[in-house]
């Protein structure tokens, strides 16, 4: 049972013994470039048993994720990926990307440089519509930041497919009187992207770097944009796990680094309480961390903590009772329940004793951490015939000719010709081999919007042989939140080629992507 105050005061001589005990066993792995030290749950007051059944859970339960990062006090406490995700790689952040465009907003505002109460229509006059509506004049920043617009719905669908994102906003009519009325709306968050540009002649990134990563010692990120060239500001920000939990302890610390006051305090207290009321989820509110309220680019949550909030559940959540910060990446079609084995499972862990033995199973889980392979069987009569011959495949709307599959011991190699280019990528049969791909990620966007260096493309590859005559490859996006299988099935002379993403995966749809027919030569 978790102890409380005075329970945990009463038997603090014992606790501070053995996390004297535990904090001495060997420190795990630290990475390059690391902010933070690595100590041992129990050294910080934490159970290992609390966060070895979190990670049970949401294994069992099937939330997929792909990395974990726990902190306390500002040290970490458990970290781990799941194979074939590691440490070093950045992973798309979808809408967690907001919490950074509400700080670069914040930096702005102590910079004098904008109020939140400005009108935003009055940063861009010459993107006005010849029509001003009373709504659209009267749409401050405040009502960006808080998804309050106005708008019925979402911008981000129609802006999107204009090249002038900006313009295309003013366009979208305004419903209600801004201020009094939510809308989860990526649109808006663009916008402030757009503001920052504006006022500062610098992509959203540039203007975050000195200010937010480079204290921060985050490098390499990057950022997708709209076709003018803007940061997208509402997703495609990419980050490593441990980059994410800096922002966090960032924002834990109320915008002090390392001694230094990055961002004004009264502005993170502002930007983390529920300014307006939310929407969102199935469940009642008690059990609902998306009618808790919405910040400036903030969710808040039960337990009064708050979060950035990703789709597929990239989380930065921060816990202020508890000290703590947590955060995974993944590609969940459930982030209620990760949120729920956070709130049954780690918050309360903090103050119970933990054991030695548990603490190594929960290290060794840890370190052993891996996605599921391509199920199936390595091998199939159909192996050699496939590495002697090529698939020519009949006209196609993505414009593939011909595929050819070699198999050499515990590797293969799947060429992809379309037009003049051939995609040759590599793959492991029984585990995760990496490589890059020059595949366009077309199927997996949901914007027009790109990354300004888009390819190559880190890769993970594994293969099997679902059937004699199937082989199935999984081709993991290991920056990004998804996957594509692929589908090869021979019948004599006769293949069929058919690729389905993981988005329609887990919303059970039909990939738009033809399937490919094709015969042996």
């Amino acid at each position: 049972m978790p102890l409380n105050r005075r329970e945990f005061l009463k038997q603090a001589g014992f606790l501070t013994a053995q996390a004297s005990l535990l904090s001495s066993l060997p420190v795990w792995a630290v990475s390059p470039g690391s902010a933070f030290p690595r100590t041992t749950p129990e050294a910080q007051g934490v159970s290992s048993e609390g966060l070895l059944n979190f990670i049970q859970t949401v294994e069992n339960e099937k939330l997929n994720l792909h990395s974990l990062m726990i902190l306390r006090k500002g040290k970490v406490i458990a970290e781990g990926w799941w194979k074939p995700y590691q440490a070093d790689l950045k992973h798309t952040l979808y809408s967690l990307s907001k919490s950074f465009t509400s700080t670069a907003i914040g930096f702005a505002v102590s910079e004098k440089r904008l109020r939140v109460e400005d009108k935003i229509l009055s940063f861009f006059p010459d993107k006005a519509p010849a029509s001003v509506s009373a709504n659209l004049a009267a749409m401050r920043v405040k009502d960006l930041l808080t998804m309050s617009t106005g708008h019925d719905k979402d911008t981000t669908g129609p802006i999107s497919q204009t090249d002038d994102w900006v313009k295309a906003f003013f366009e979208q009519p305004v419903q209600h009187q801004p201020g009094t009325f939510y809308v989860y709306n990526s649109g808006a968050t663009y916008m402030l992207s757009a503001l920052i540009e504006k006022l500062t002649g610098e992509k959203l990134l540039d203007y975050l770097t000195p200010r937010l990563f480079k204290p921060l010692d985050i490098t390499g990120a990057d950022w997708e944009i709209d076709p003018k060239g803007i940061n997208t500001g509402g997703w495609g920000l990419r980050l490593r796990t441990e980059d994410i939990a800096k922002f966090g302890q960032l924002y834990l610390q109320e915008g002090k680094w390392q001694g230094k006051q990055l961002i004004p305090a009264d502005w993170i207290k502002e930007a983390t309480q529920a300014q307006v009321e939310s929407k969102g989820g199935n469940q009642p509110k008690e059990s609902n961390d998306w009618l808790q309220g919405y910040g400036y680019q903030f969710w808040r949550c039960r337990h009064n903590a708050y979060r950035g909030d990703g789709a597929f559940g990239q989380f930065c959540i921060v816990i202020p009772e508890k000290e703590m910060v947590v955060v995974t990446t993944s590609e969940s079609g459930n982030m209620q329940g990760i949120l729920n084995a956070v709130w049954n499972h780690i918050l309360p862990a903090v103050g119970q004793l933990g054991s030695a033995g548990v603490q190594q199973e929960l290290k060794k889980k840890l370190t052993s951490l891996a996605l599921p392979l391509t199920p199936g069987s390595p091998t199939s009569p159909l192996t050699a015939t496939l590495s002697s011959k090529k698939i020519s495949v009949e006209s196609n709307a993505q414009g593939i000719s011909q595929v050819q599959l070699n198999f050499h011991g515990k590797d293969f190699t799947l060429m992809l010709k379309d037009g003049t280019r051939e995609h040759r990528i590599e793959g492991g049969i029984g585990y995760w081999k990496l490589g890059t791909t020059s595949l366009p990620l077309t199927a997996l966007k949901l914007t027009r919007s790109t990354l300004p260096k888009e390819l190559p493309t880190r890769l993970a590859t594994s293969g099997a042989w679902s059937d004699e005559q199937t082989f199935l490859i999984t081709l993991r996006y290991i920056e990004s939140a998804h996957y594509d299988t692929l589908r090869v099935h021979i019948e004599g002379d006769k293949a069929t080629l058919k690729f389905r993403r993981s988005l329609s995966i887990i919303d059970n749809t039909e990939d738009k992507r033809p399937v490919l027919e094709g015969k042996l030569a």
